[in-house]
């Protein structure tokens, strides 16, 4: 009993690897002594450790009990091991444990449901002699997770017609469901149930839930009067509400919460910073951002977080203080290709193009390979510029040399630069080589053709718009337009006449 005791104490002070030896000392171990020890691996995340210890104490003659399958269960349900999953429930189905053992059924439906086996987890439900709670959360919980915002309400449902009541656990499940699918009427029975039982008083948690709740169905005002009235707030609560505010587009409101949130001495998380920032972006309120890029750096985000690095470079290229997005990406220790892409998309909206493709050049010469969305930026680079030559190497390259597929985006640009260049034929060819035309691609290139008046390949992108959308008012404008541009006026008419004929006027 002493020798187990120590191996507790060191285990419990996390000095697994001395548990571990003592307990190999051990003159004699029997199940309690291994459940233990299996016990403090899970508490501590080794699940894996735990699984082999469970091989081990079979090893060693001795027969699991409910306590050991419960920890096992857990591990497989923790790192996703569902065959092991599976063999442990054979294994209690053999022995006949789940008649009589709640406890050991909702681990059991745990386990499918963190491992997304959810037909399982549902079907072993409705299959045990009785249900209770924490077996209908183990499930609740698990559709919650995978995003099953439905079942998550029909089992509340199913849950209260048997008499069970929910609780925070099940709650916070529900209303995480009512936020995703924006149903805050169901939100809001829940939150009077939750009023009802008094469980706010000490749980930020929940309160946090509810906030987040009333946050993603968009009604902020009773977020905020939740928050106000939670008798515990946390960072998470107070940051649920600035990305809110911030998402809405209200800035100022989400700036005001990040200075009570620091009032009330909380230290904002790397969520909450990054949400800030784009506030800071969107109002252009650089001083504010550089606040922030200080509070930051004394916290020593930057070197682990390139997230929060990648927001700070796009607050000041945003706020136009492109110097300081660039020193701060060359002082950052880790790079990646989202980083380069906010740094170059932005010179290239800023009208700084040069600069936008010397950084592409760096870029790659830190070897980092280009996706679409920097072949967006410097296409749309090319075409501000005017390089028709320089844009179609990149075109080129992005399939042969980078395994990227183009998008419309990347189509439509190469179609708009070259019919702005007077290469119509050129932009033929781009759009017959897509895998599928678009009306408004067509319609780029018929606003092209009116500028340089070419008849005969306004006519093919007509027929081919129209043959796509005939209801797509653009394109009968601009063949009226190119069609006038030449003096045809009678040909002008008959396309105004199609398309009332057609009621094109979207």
């Amino acid at each position: 009993m002493l020798g187990t005791a120590i191996v507790d104490m060191y285990a419990n002070c996390g000095a697994l690897t001395k548990a571990r030896r003592l307990f190999d000392e051990l003159p004699s171990r029997n199940v309690v002594s291994w459940n233990s020890l299996i016990a403090k691996y899970i508490q501590h995340g080794e699940c894996e450790l735990a699984l082999n210890c469970f091989e081990q104490m079979q090893g060693e003659g001795l027969h699991p009990d409910a306590v050991t399958f419960m920890s096992i269960l857990k591990a497989c349900g923790t790192i996703g091991d569902i065959d092991k999953g599976e063999q442990i429930h054979d294994e209690i189905k053999r022995l006949s444990l789940l008649r009589h053992d709640l406890l050991l059924g909702s681990a059991v439906i745990d386990m499918y449901a963190k491992c997304g086996a959810l037909k399982r987890a549902r079907g072993l439900l409705e299959e045990l002699p009785c249900r209770d709670g924490v077996s209908w959360n183990s499930l609740i919980t698990g559709y919650a997770q995978f995003g099953h915002n439905e079942e998550v309400l029909n089992c509340y449902q199913q849950m209260q017609c048997e008499g069970l009541c929910a609780d925070k656990v099940t709650f916070i499940s529900i209303l995480k469901a009512c936020g995703n699918l924006n149903a805050v009427c169901h939100g809001e029975r829940i939150h009077d149930e939750i009023l009802r039982q008094d469980l706010l008083r000490h749980d930020s948690v929940l309160g946090s839930a509810l906030v987040d709740m009333y946050v993603k169905c968009g009604d902020l005002a009773k977020a905020e009067q939740v928050l106000n009235e939670l008798p515990v707030r946390n960072a998470v609560s107070w940051s649920s509400l600035i990305v809110g505010y911030t998402q809405y587009g209200l800035c100022e409101q989400a700036w005001h919460c990040y200075e009570r949130m620091q009032a009330e001495g909380l230290s904002p998380d790397a969520v909450t910073y990054t949400s800030i920032l784009k506030a800071c972006s969107s109002m252009g309120a650089v001083i504010k951002g550089e606040h922030i890029h200080n509070e930051v750096r004394k916290q020593g985000w930057l070197g682990n977080d390139i997230i929060l690095g990648t927001a700070l470079v796009d607050m000041y290229i945003k706020c136009g203080a492109l110097a300081k997005a660039q020193a701060l990406l060359e002082e950052l220790p880790h790079l990646d290709v989202v980083l380069w892409n906010t740094l170059i998309t932005g010179y290239v909206q800023q009208g700084e193009i040069e600069h936008a493709f010397n950084c592409f050049e760096q870029m790659q010469k830190g070897g980092f390979c280009p996706d679409a969305v920097t072949l967006s930026a410097v296409l749309s680079g090319c075409s501000h510029l005017g390089r028709v030559e320089d844009a179609y190497k990149h075109f080129i390259e992005m399939i042969t040399q980078y395994g990227i597929k183009p998008d419309l985006e990347h189509y439509t640009c190469m179609v708009d630069l070259l019919g702005r260049a007077g290469h119509l034929d050129k932009a033929v060819r781009v759009i017959q080589e897509m895998p599928s035309s678009d009306c408004s691609i067509l319609c780029a290139l018929l606003s092209a053709c009116r500028t340089w008046k070419d008849i005969n390949v306004g006519r093919w992108a007509f027929q081919q718009a129209v043959e796509i959308d005939r209801n797509d008012g653009a394109a009968y404008i601009l063949m009226a337009d190119i069609y006038a541009a030449v003096g045809l006026q009678e040909e002008a008419a008959t396309v105004e006449a199609m398309r009332r004929e057609n009621l094109a006027w979207k």
